[in-house]
């Protein structure tokens, strides 16, 4: 038997989290009313709470900077890299 996963849009996922911290309804209410898991709801609450912090830092725009840094750097290797594979593998043809 075969049960295909549904898949649920960041803005569903982010209003059933917030339900789920409001605490108007409990998990097990808001799990049958959308028929979710519960344990998924728990989930989606945590990471609604552990993404809290982060949303207020002034700190979020140089780690997006940092990261996108580092992303072209790493991505600067992986072409010289390459271009030095190519170049090694036509010497040792030649040595052949």
């Amino acid at each position: 038997m075969f049960i295909m996963r549904r898949k649920h849009d960041a803005s569903f996922k982010a209003r059933i989290a917030l339900e789920a911290v409001k605490e108007e309804k409990t998990i097990g209410q808001l799990a049958s009313e959308y028929a979710i898991h519960p344990n998924q709801i728990r989930q989606w609450r945590q990471q609604l709470l552990g993404m809290l912090p982060e949303i207020f830092s002034n700190r979020r725009p140089q780690q997006e900077k940092e990261r996108d840094e580092l992303e072209a750097e790493l991505y600067r290797q992986i072409g010289q890299l390459k271009v030095e594979l190519d170049w090694l593998k036509i010497k040792s043809k030649k040595l052949l």
